[in-house]
């Protein structure tokens, strides 16, 4: 009889679940190989939860492509269940009113405990959580083949006039210098890595946070224009469109020596099977230590109708912050978890640097938000950057004087 009560307990607790069970329909670019896997595990521990579901990957490192989708669907009244959405999106969004409330599972799990003030501040829409962080990434890192260096005879360059003399050596030793993808995003990361070491923390946060005229368009600009340029020289010609990941297989396979991209290329390495430390190096771009450009992947939850749905998204919210799916993701992403009580045991030796350097760079002031990746401006601010930086750097002829007049002018027109 015992046994019998048990098993009809055990049924009306998995028609329960069932019945309980949602879908949720998430919108990302997580498409490249660490990426791709990281994407899986929240998919399987989604599962497990006994919810379906419903993978809505749209290629392209920058998030350009799933943002054009995004806002076609929310517009016709059908959006996902959550979509990778970051920085002043979410505000946006937050602000046309598509975005539903996760304060209830944050007050549960202790979110406001367990995360910086820098990152909750952006996860919350008139002081509720709408977003969750999954991780954050060190966007101002040069990644390098020590075997590549090592037979161009040059040591991995720690400023930017020793990457100059550095790049020459291995442009004459028969390598690509520099692995580089020529899409907008790309051409903005290296754009800011140069525009930190020139313009120092302060005047970055100036020209790309508050938006000031004077930093924009003054002679540290200019400066950071001409040393843009510089570095074309040193980018192989079949570098437009590449993505990102084929630019750091370069690196993997020799064919490069550095690359300027954020630690979501040591996915790419783990993923070969690279060992930091042997198979590639990983520092701080050059003229950047003790400086943090970071970027937070996040996701944010669009208002649903339907219950199973909604206990779905609640459901998923929370497994993104737990401290399983922050160690496996991260380490198979290459960024850093997110939550400040984590074991680092399993993390390698990069992981442990941007770790160290997060926190220190946070009490420093030399803790940025990312132009280039959407942490620092409104999307409209950052476009008119893009097109600026992006036009000068494909322009042989194209004068840095005048481009720090037209990044001016044009973020001007932008807000």
């Amino acid at each position: 009889m015992k046994l019998n009560k048990t098993l009809l307990t055990l049924s009306l607790l998995s028609a329960a679940n069932v019945a309980s069970a949602g879908e949720v329909e998430v919108l990302h670019w997580w498409t490249a190989g660490g990426e791709a896997k990281s994407a899986a595990v929240l998919k399987d521990m989604l599962e497990q939860q006994n919810h379906t579901w419903k993978d809505f990957a749209v290629a392209g490192g920058g998030g350009e492509s799933a943002m054009t989708v995004l806002k076609t669907r929310a517009v016709s009244g059908n959006p996902p269940s959550a979509a990778q959405i970051k920085g002043h999106d979410i505000q946006e969004w937050g602000g046309l009113g598509f975005l539903t409330s996760l304060d209830s599972t944050g007050k549960q799990e202790n979110w406001d405990e367990i995360l910086p003030s820098v990152v909750t501040k952006v996860m919350k829409f008139d002081g509720e959580y709408v977003a969750v962080p999954v991780n954050v990434h060190r966007v101002n890192w040069i990644w390098a083949n020590p075997e590549v260096l090592k037979k161009a005879g040059v040591e991995l360059p720690t400023t930017l006039d020793e990457f100059f003399v550095a790049a020459e050596k291995i442009k004459a030793a028969g390598y690509v210098p520099l692995a580089h993808g020529g899409q907008p995003w790309q051409d903005a990361t290296v754009f800011e890595a140069v525009a930190l070491d020139v313009l120092g923390s302060e005047d970055y946060n100036k020209a790309f946070v508050d938006l000031d005229m004077s930093v924009l368009s003054g002679d540290k600009m200019v400066e950071v224009f001409t040393k843009f340029q510089k570095i074309r020289d040193y980018i192989d010609a079949n570098s437009p469109g590449r993505d990102w990941n084929v630019a750091t297989s370069m690196v993997i396979n020799g064919e490069a020596a550095m690359q300027i991209m954020g630690d979501w290329a040591k996915g790419e390495f783990t993923a070969a099977g690279k060992v930091p430390g042997k198979d590639y190096i990983c520092a701080p771009a050059p003229g950047t230590a003790g400086q943090f450009t970071f970027n937070i992947d996040s996701f944010a939850f669009f208002e649903l109708s339907d219950k199973g749905n909604q206990k779905a998204q609640q459901d998923l919210a929370r497994t993104i912050l737990t401290k399983d799916f922050q160690e496996v993701f991260n380490l198979n992403k290459g960024s850093i978890p997110v939550r400040l009580d984590m074991d680092m045991a399993k993390f390698d030796q990069c992981a442990l640097d941007s770790m160290a350097t997060f926190k220190a760079s946070a009490k420093s002031g030399d803790l940025v938000p990312s132009m280039a990746h959407g942490l620092s401006t409104t999307s409209y601010a950052q476009g008119a950057i893009y097109d600026v930086v992006t036009n000068f750097f494909n322009d042989a002829d194209a004068d840095p004087q005048q481009a720090a007049q037209k990044l001016a002018k044009a973020v001007k027109a932008a807000i």
